[in-house]
């Protein structure tokens, strides 16, 4: 989930795509591991002060960071249910699972007709003392791990069958299979990355004008 800014692909994403859609679930976990990095990389490397601020109006580094925390939880919480509860539950997919490179377009369609993070998939806004944020850069960086964690142990007691026929609802997407959603987390990494840089960048552009 996320705002209306549209992304191009970072180079781990680039060599997600270049593995076998739909992926097995080794190469699933590793591009997890991948998006979790790249993620934590770039956030980590921002000047203090640069996270904190608002972007143009919009969610600052800290808070596109916060968003990325909250999606994961709630994505490692679903995968720790039991498959046989999510089918009783949402029901079993009833088509094939999409290729990731089919989910991404969805995803982007949708974003590009006005779709947003909503309701509980929204950080709440703060206004970060400069002398805090170094703090709260480390807070949120910690959990990104915390929640990368727990997924990926979650997602390794999944079977390839159960990945492709268990479905879990999105807000955006409507109902999915598990291993769409896996497709979605790793690409809405990269997207929030893109976008922050955007930003960042036509920030910059604006300043020197």
């Amino acid at each position: 989930m996320s705002g209306r800014t549209s992304c191009t692909e970072t180079h781990q994403e680039a060599t997600f795509l270049n593995t076998p859609s739909p992926a097995a679930r080794a190469s699933l976990l590793e591009a997890l591991r991948d998006t979790e990095a790249a993620v934590a990389g770039y956030f980590g490397s921002l000047e203090e002060a640069v996270f904190a601020r608002p972007l143009q109006e919009t969610w600052s580094p800290a808070e596109h960071l916060d968003h990325l925390n909250i999606v994961v939880s709630a994505v490692a919480r679903g995968f720790g249910i039991s498959p046989l509860i999510l089918r009783l539950r949402f029901g079993s997919a009833k088509r094939p699972t999409r290729t990731y490179e089919e989910l991404r377009a969805d995803y982007q369609a949708l974003l590009a007709a006005g779709g947003r993070a909503s309701g509980r998939y929204v950080p709440v806004r703060q206004t970060t003392d400069p002398a805090d944020a170094e703090e709260r850069k480390s807070d949120l960086l910690a959990r990104w791990g915390r929640v990368n964690e727990r997924l990926w142990t979650a997602l390794g007691g999944w079977s390839e069958r159960n990945l492709d026929r268990v479905r879990f609802p999105h807000p955006l997407l409507g109902k999915i299979t598990a291993r769409e959603l896996v497709f979605f987390t790793i690409y809405h990494g990269h997207h929030h990355v893109t976008a922050v840089q955007r930003r960042l960048a036509s920030d910059a552009s604006i300043g020197s004008a």
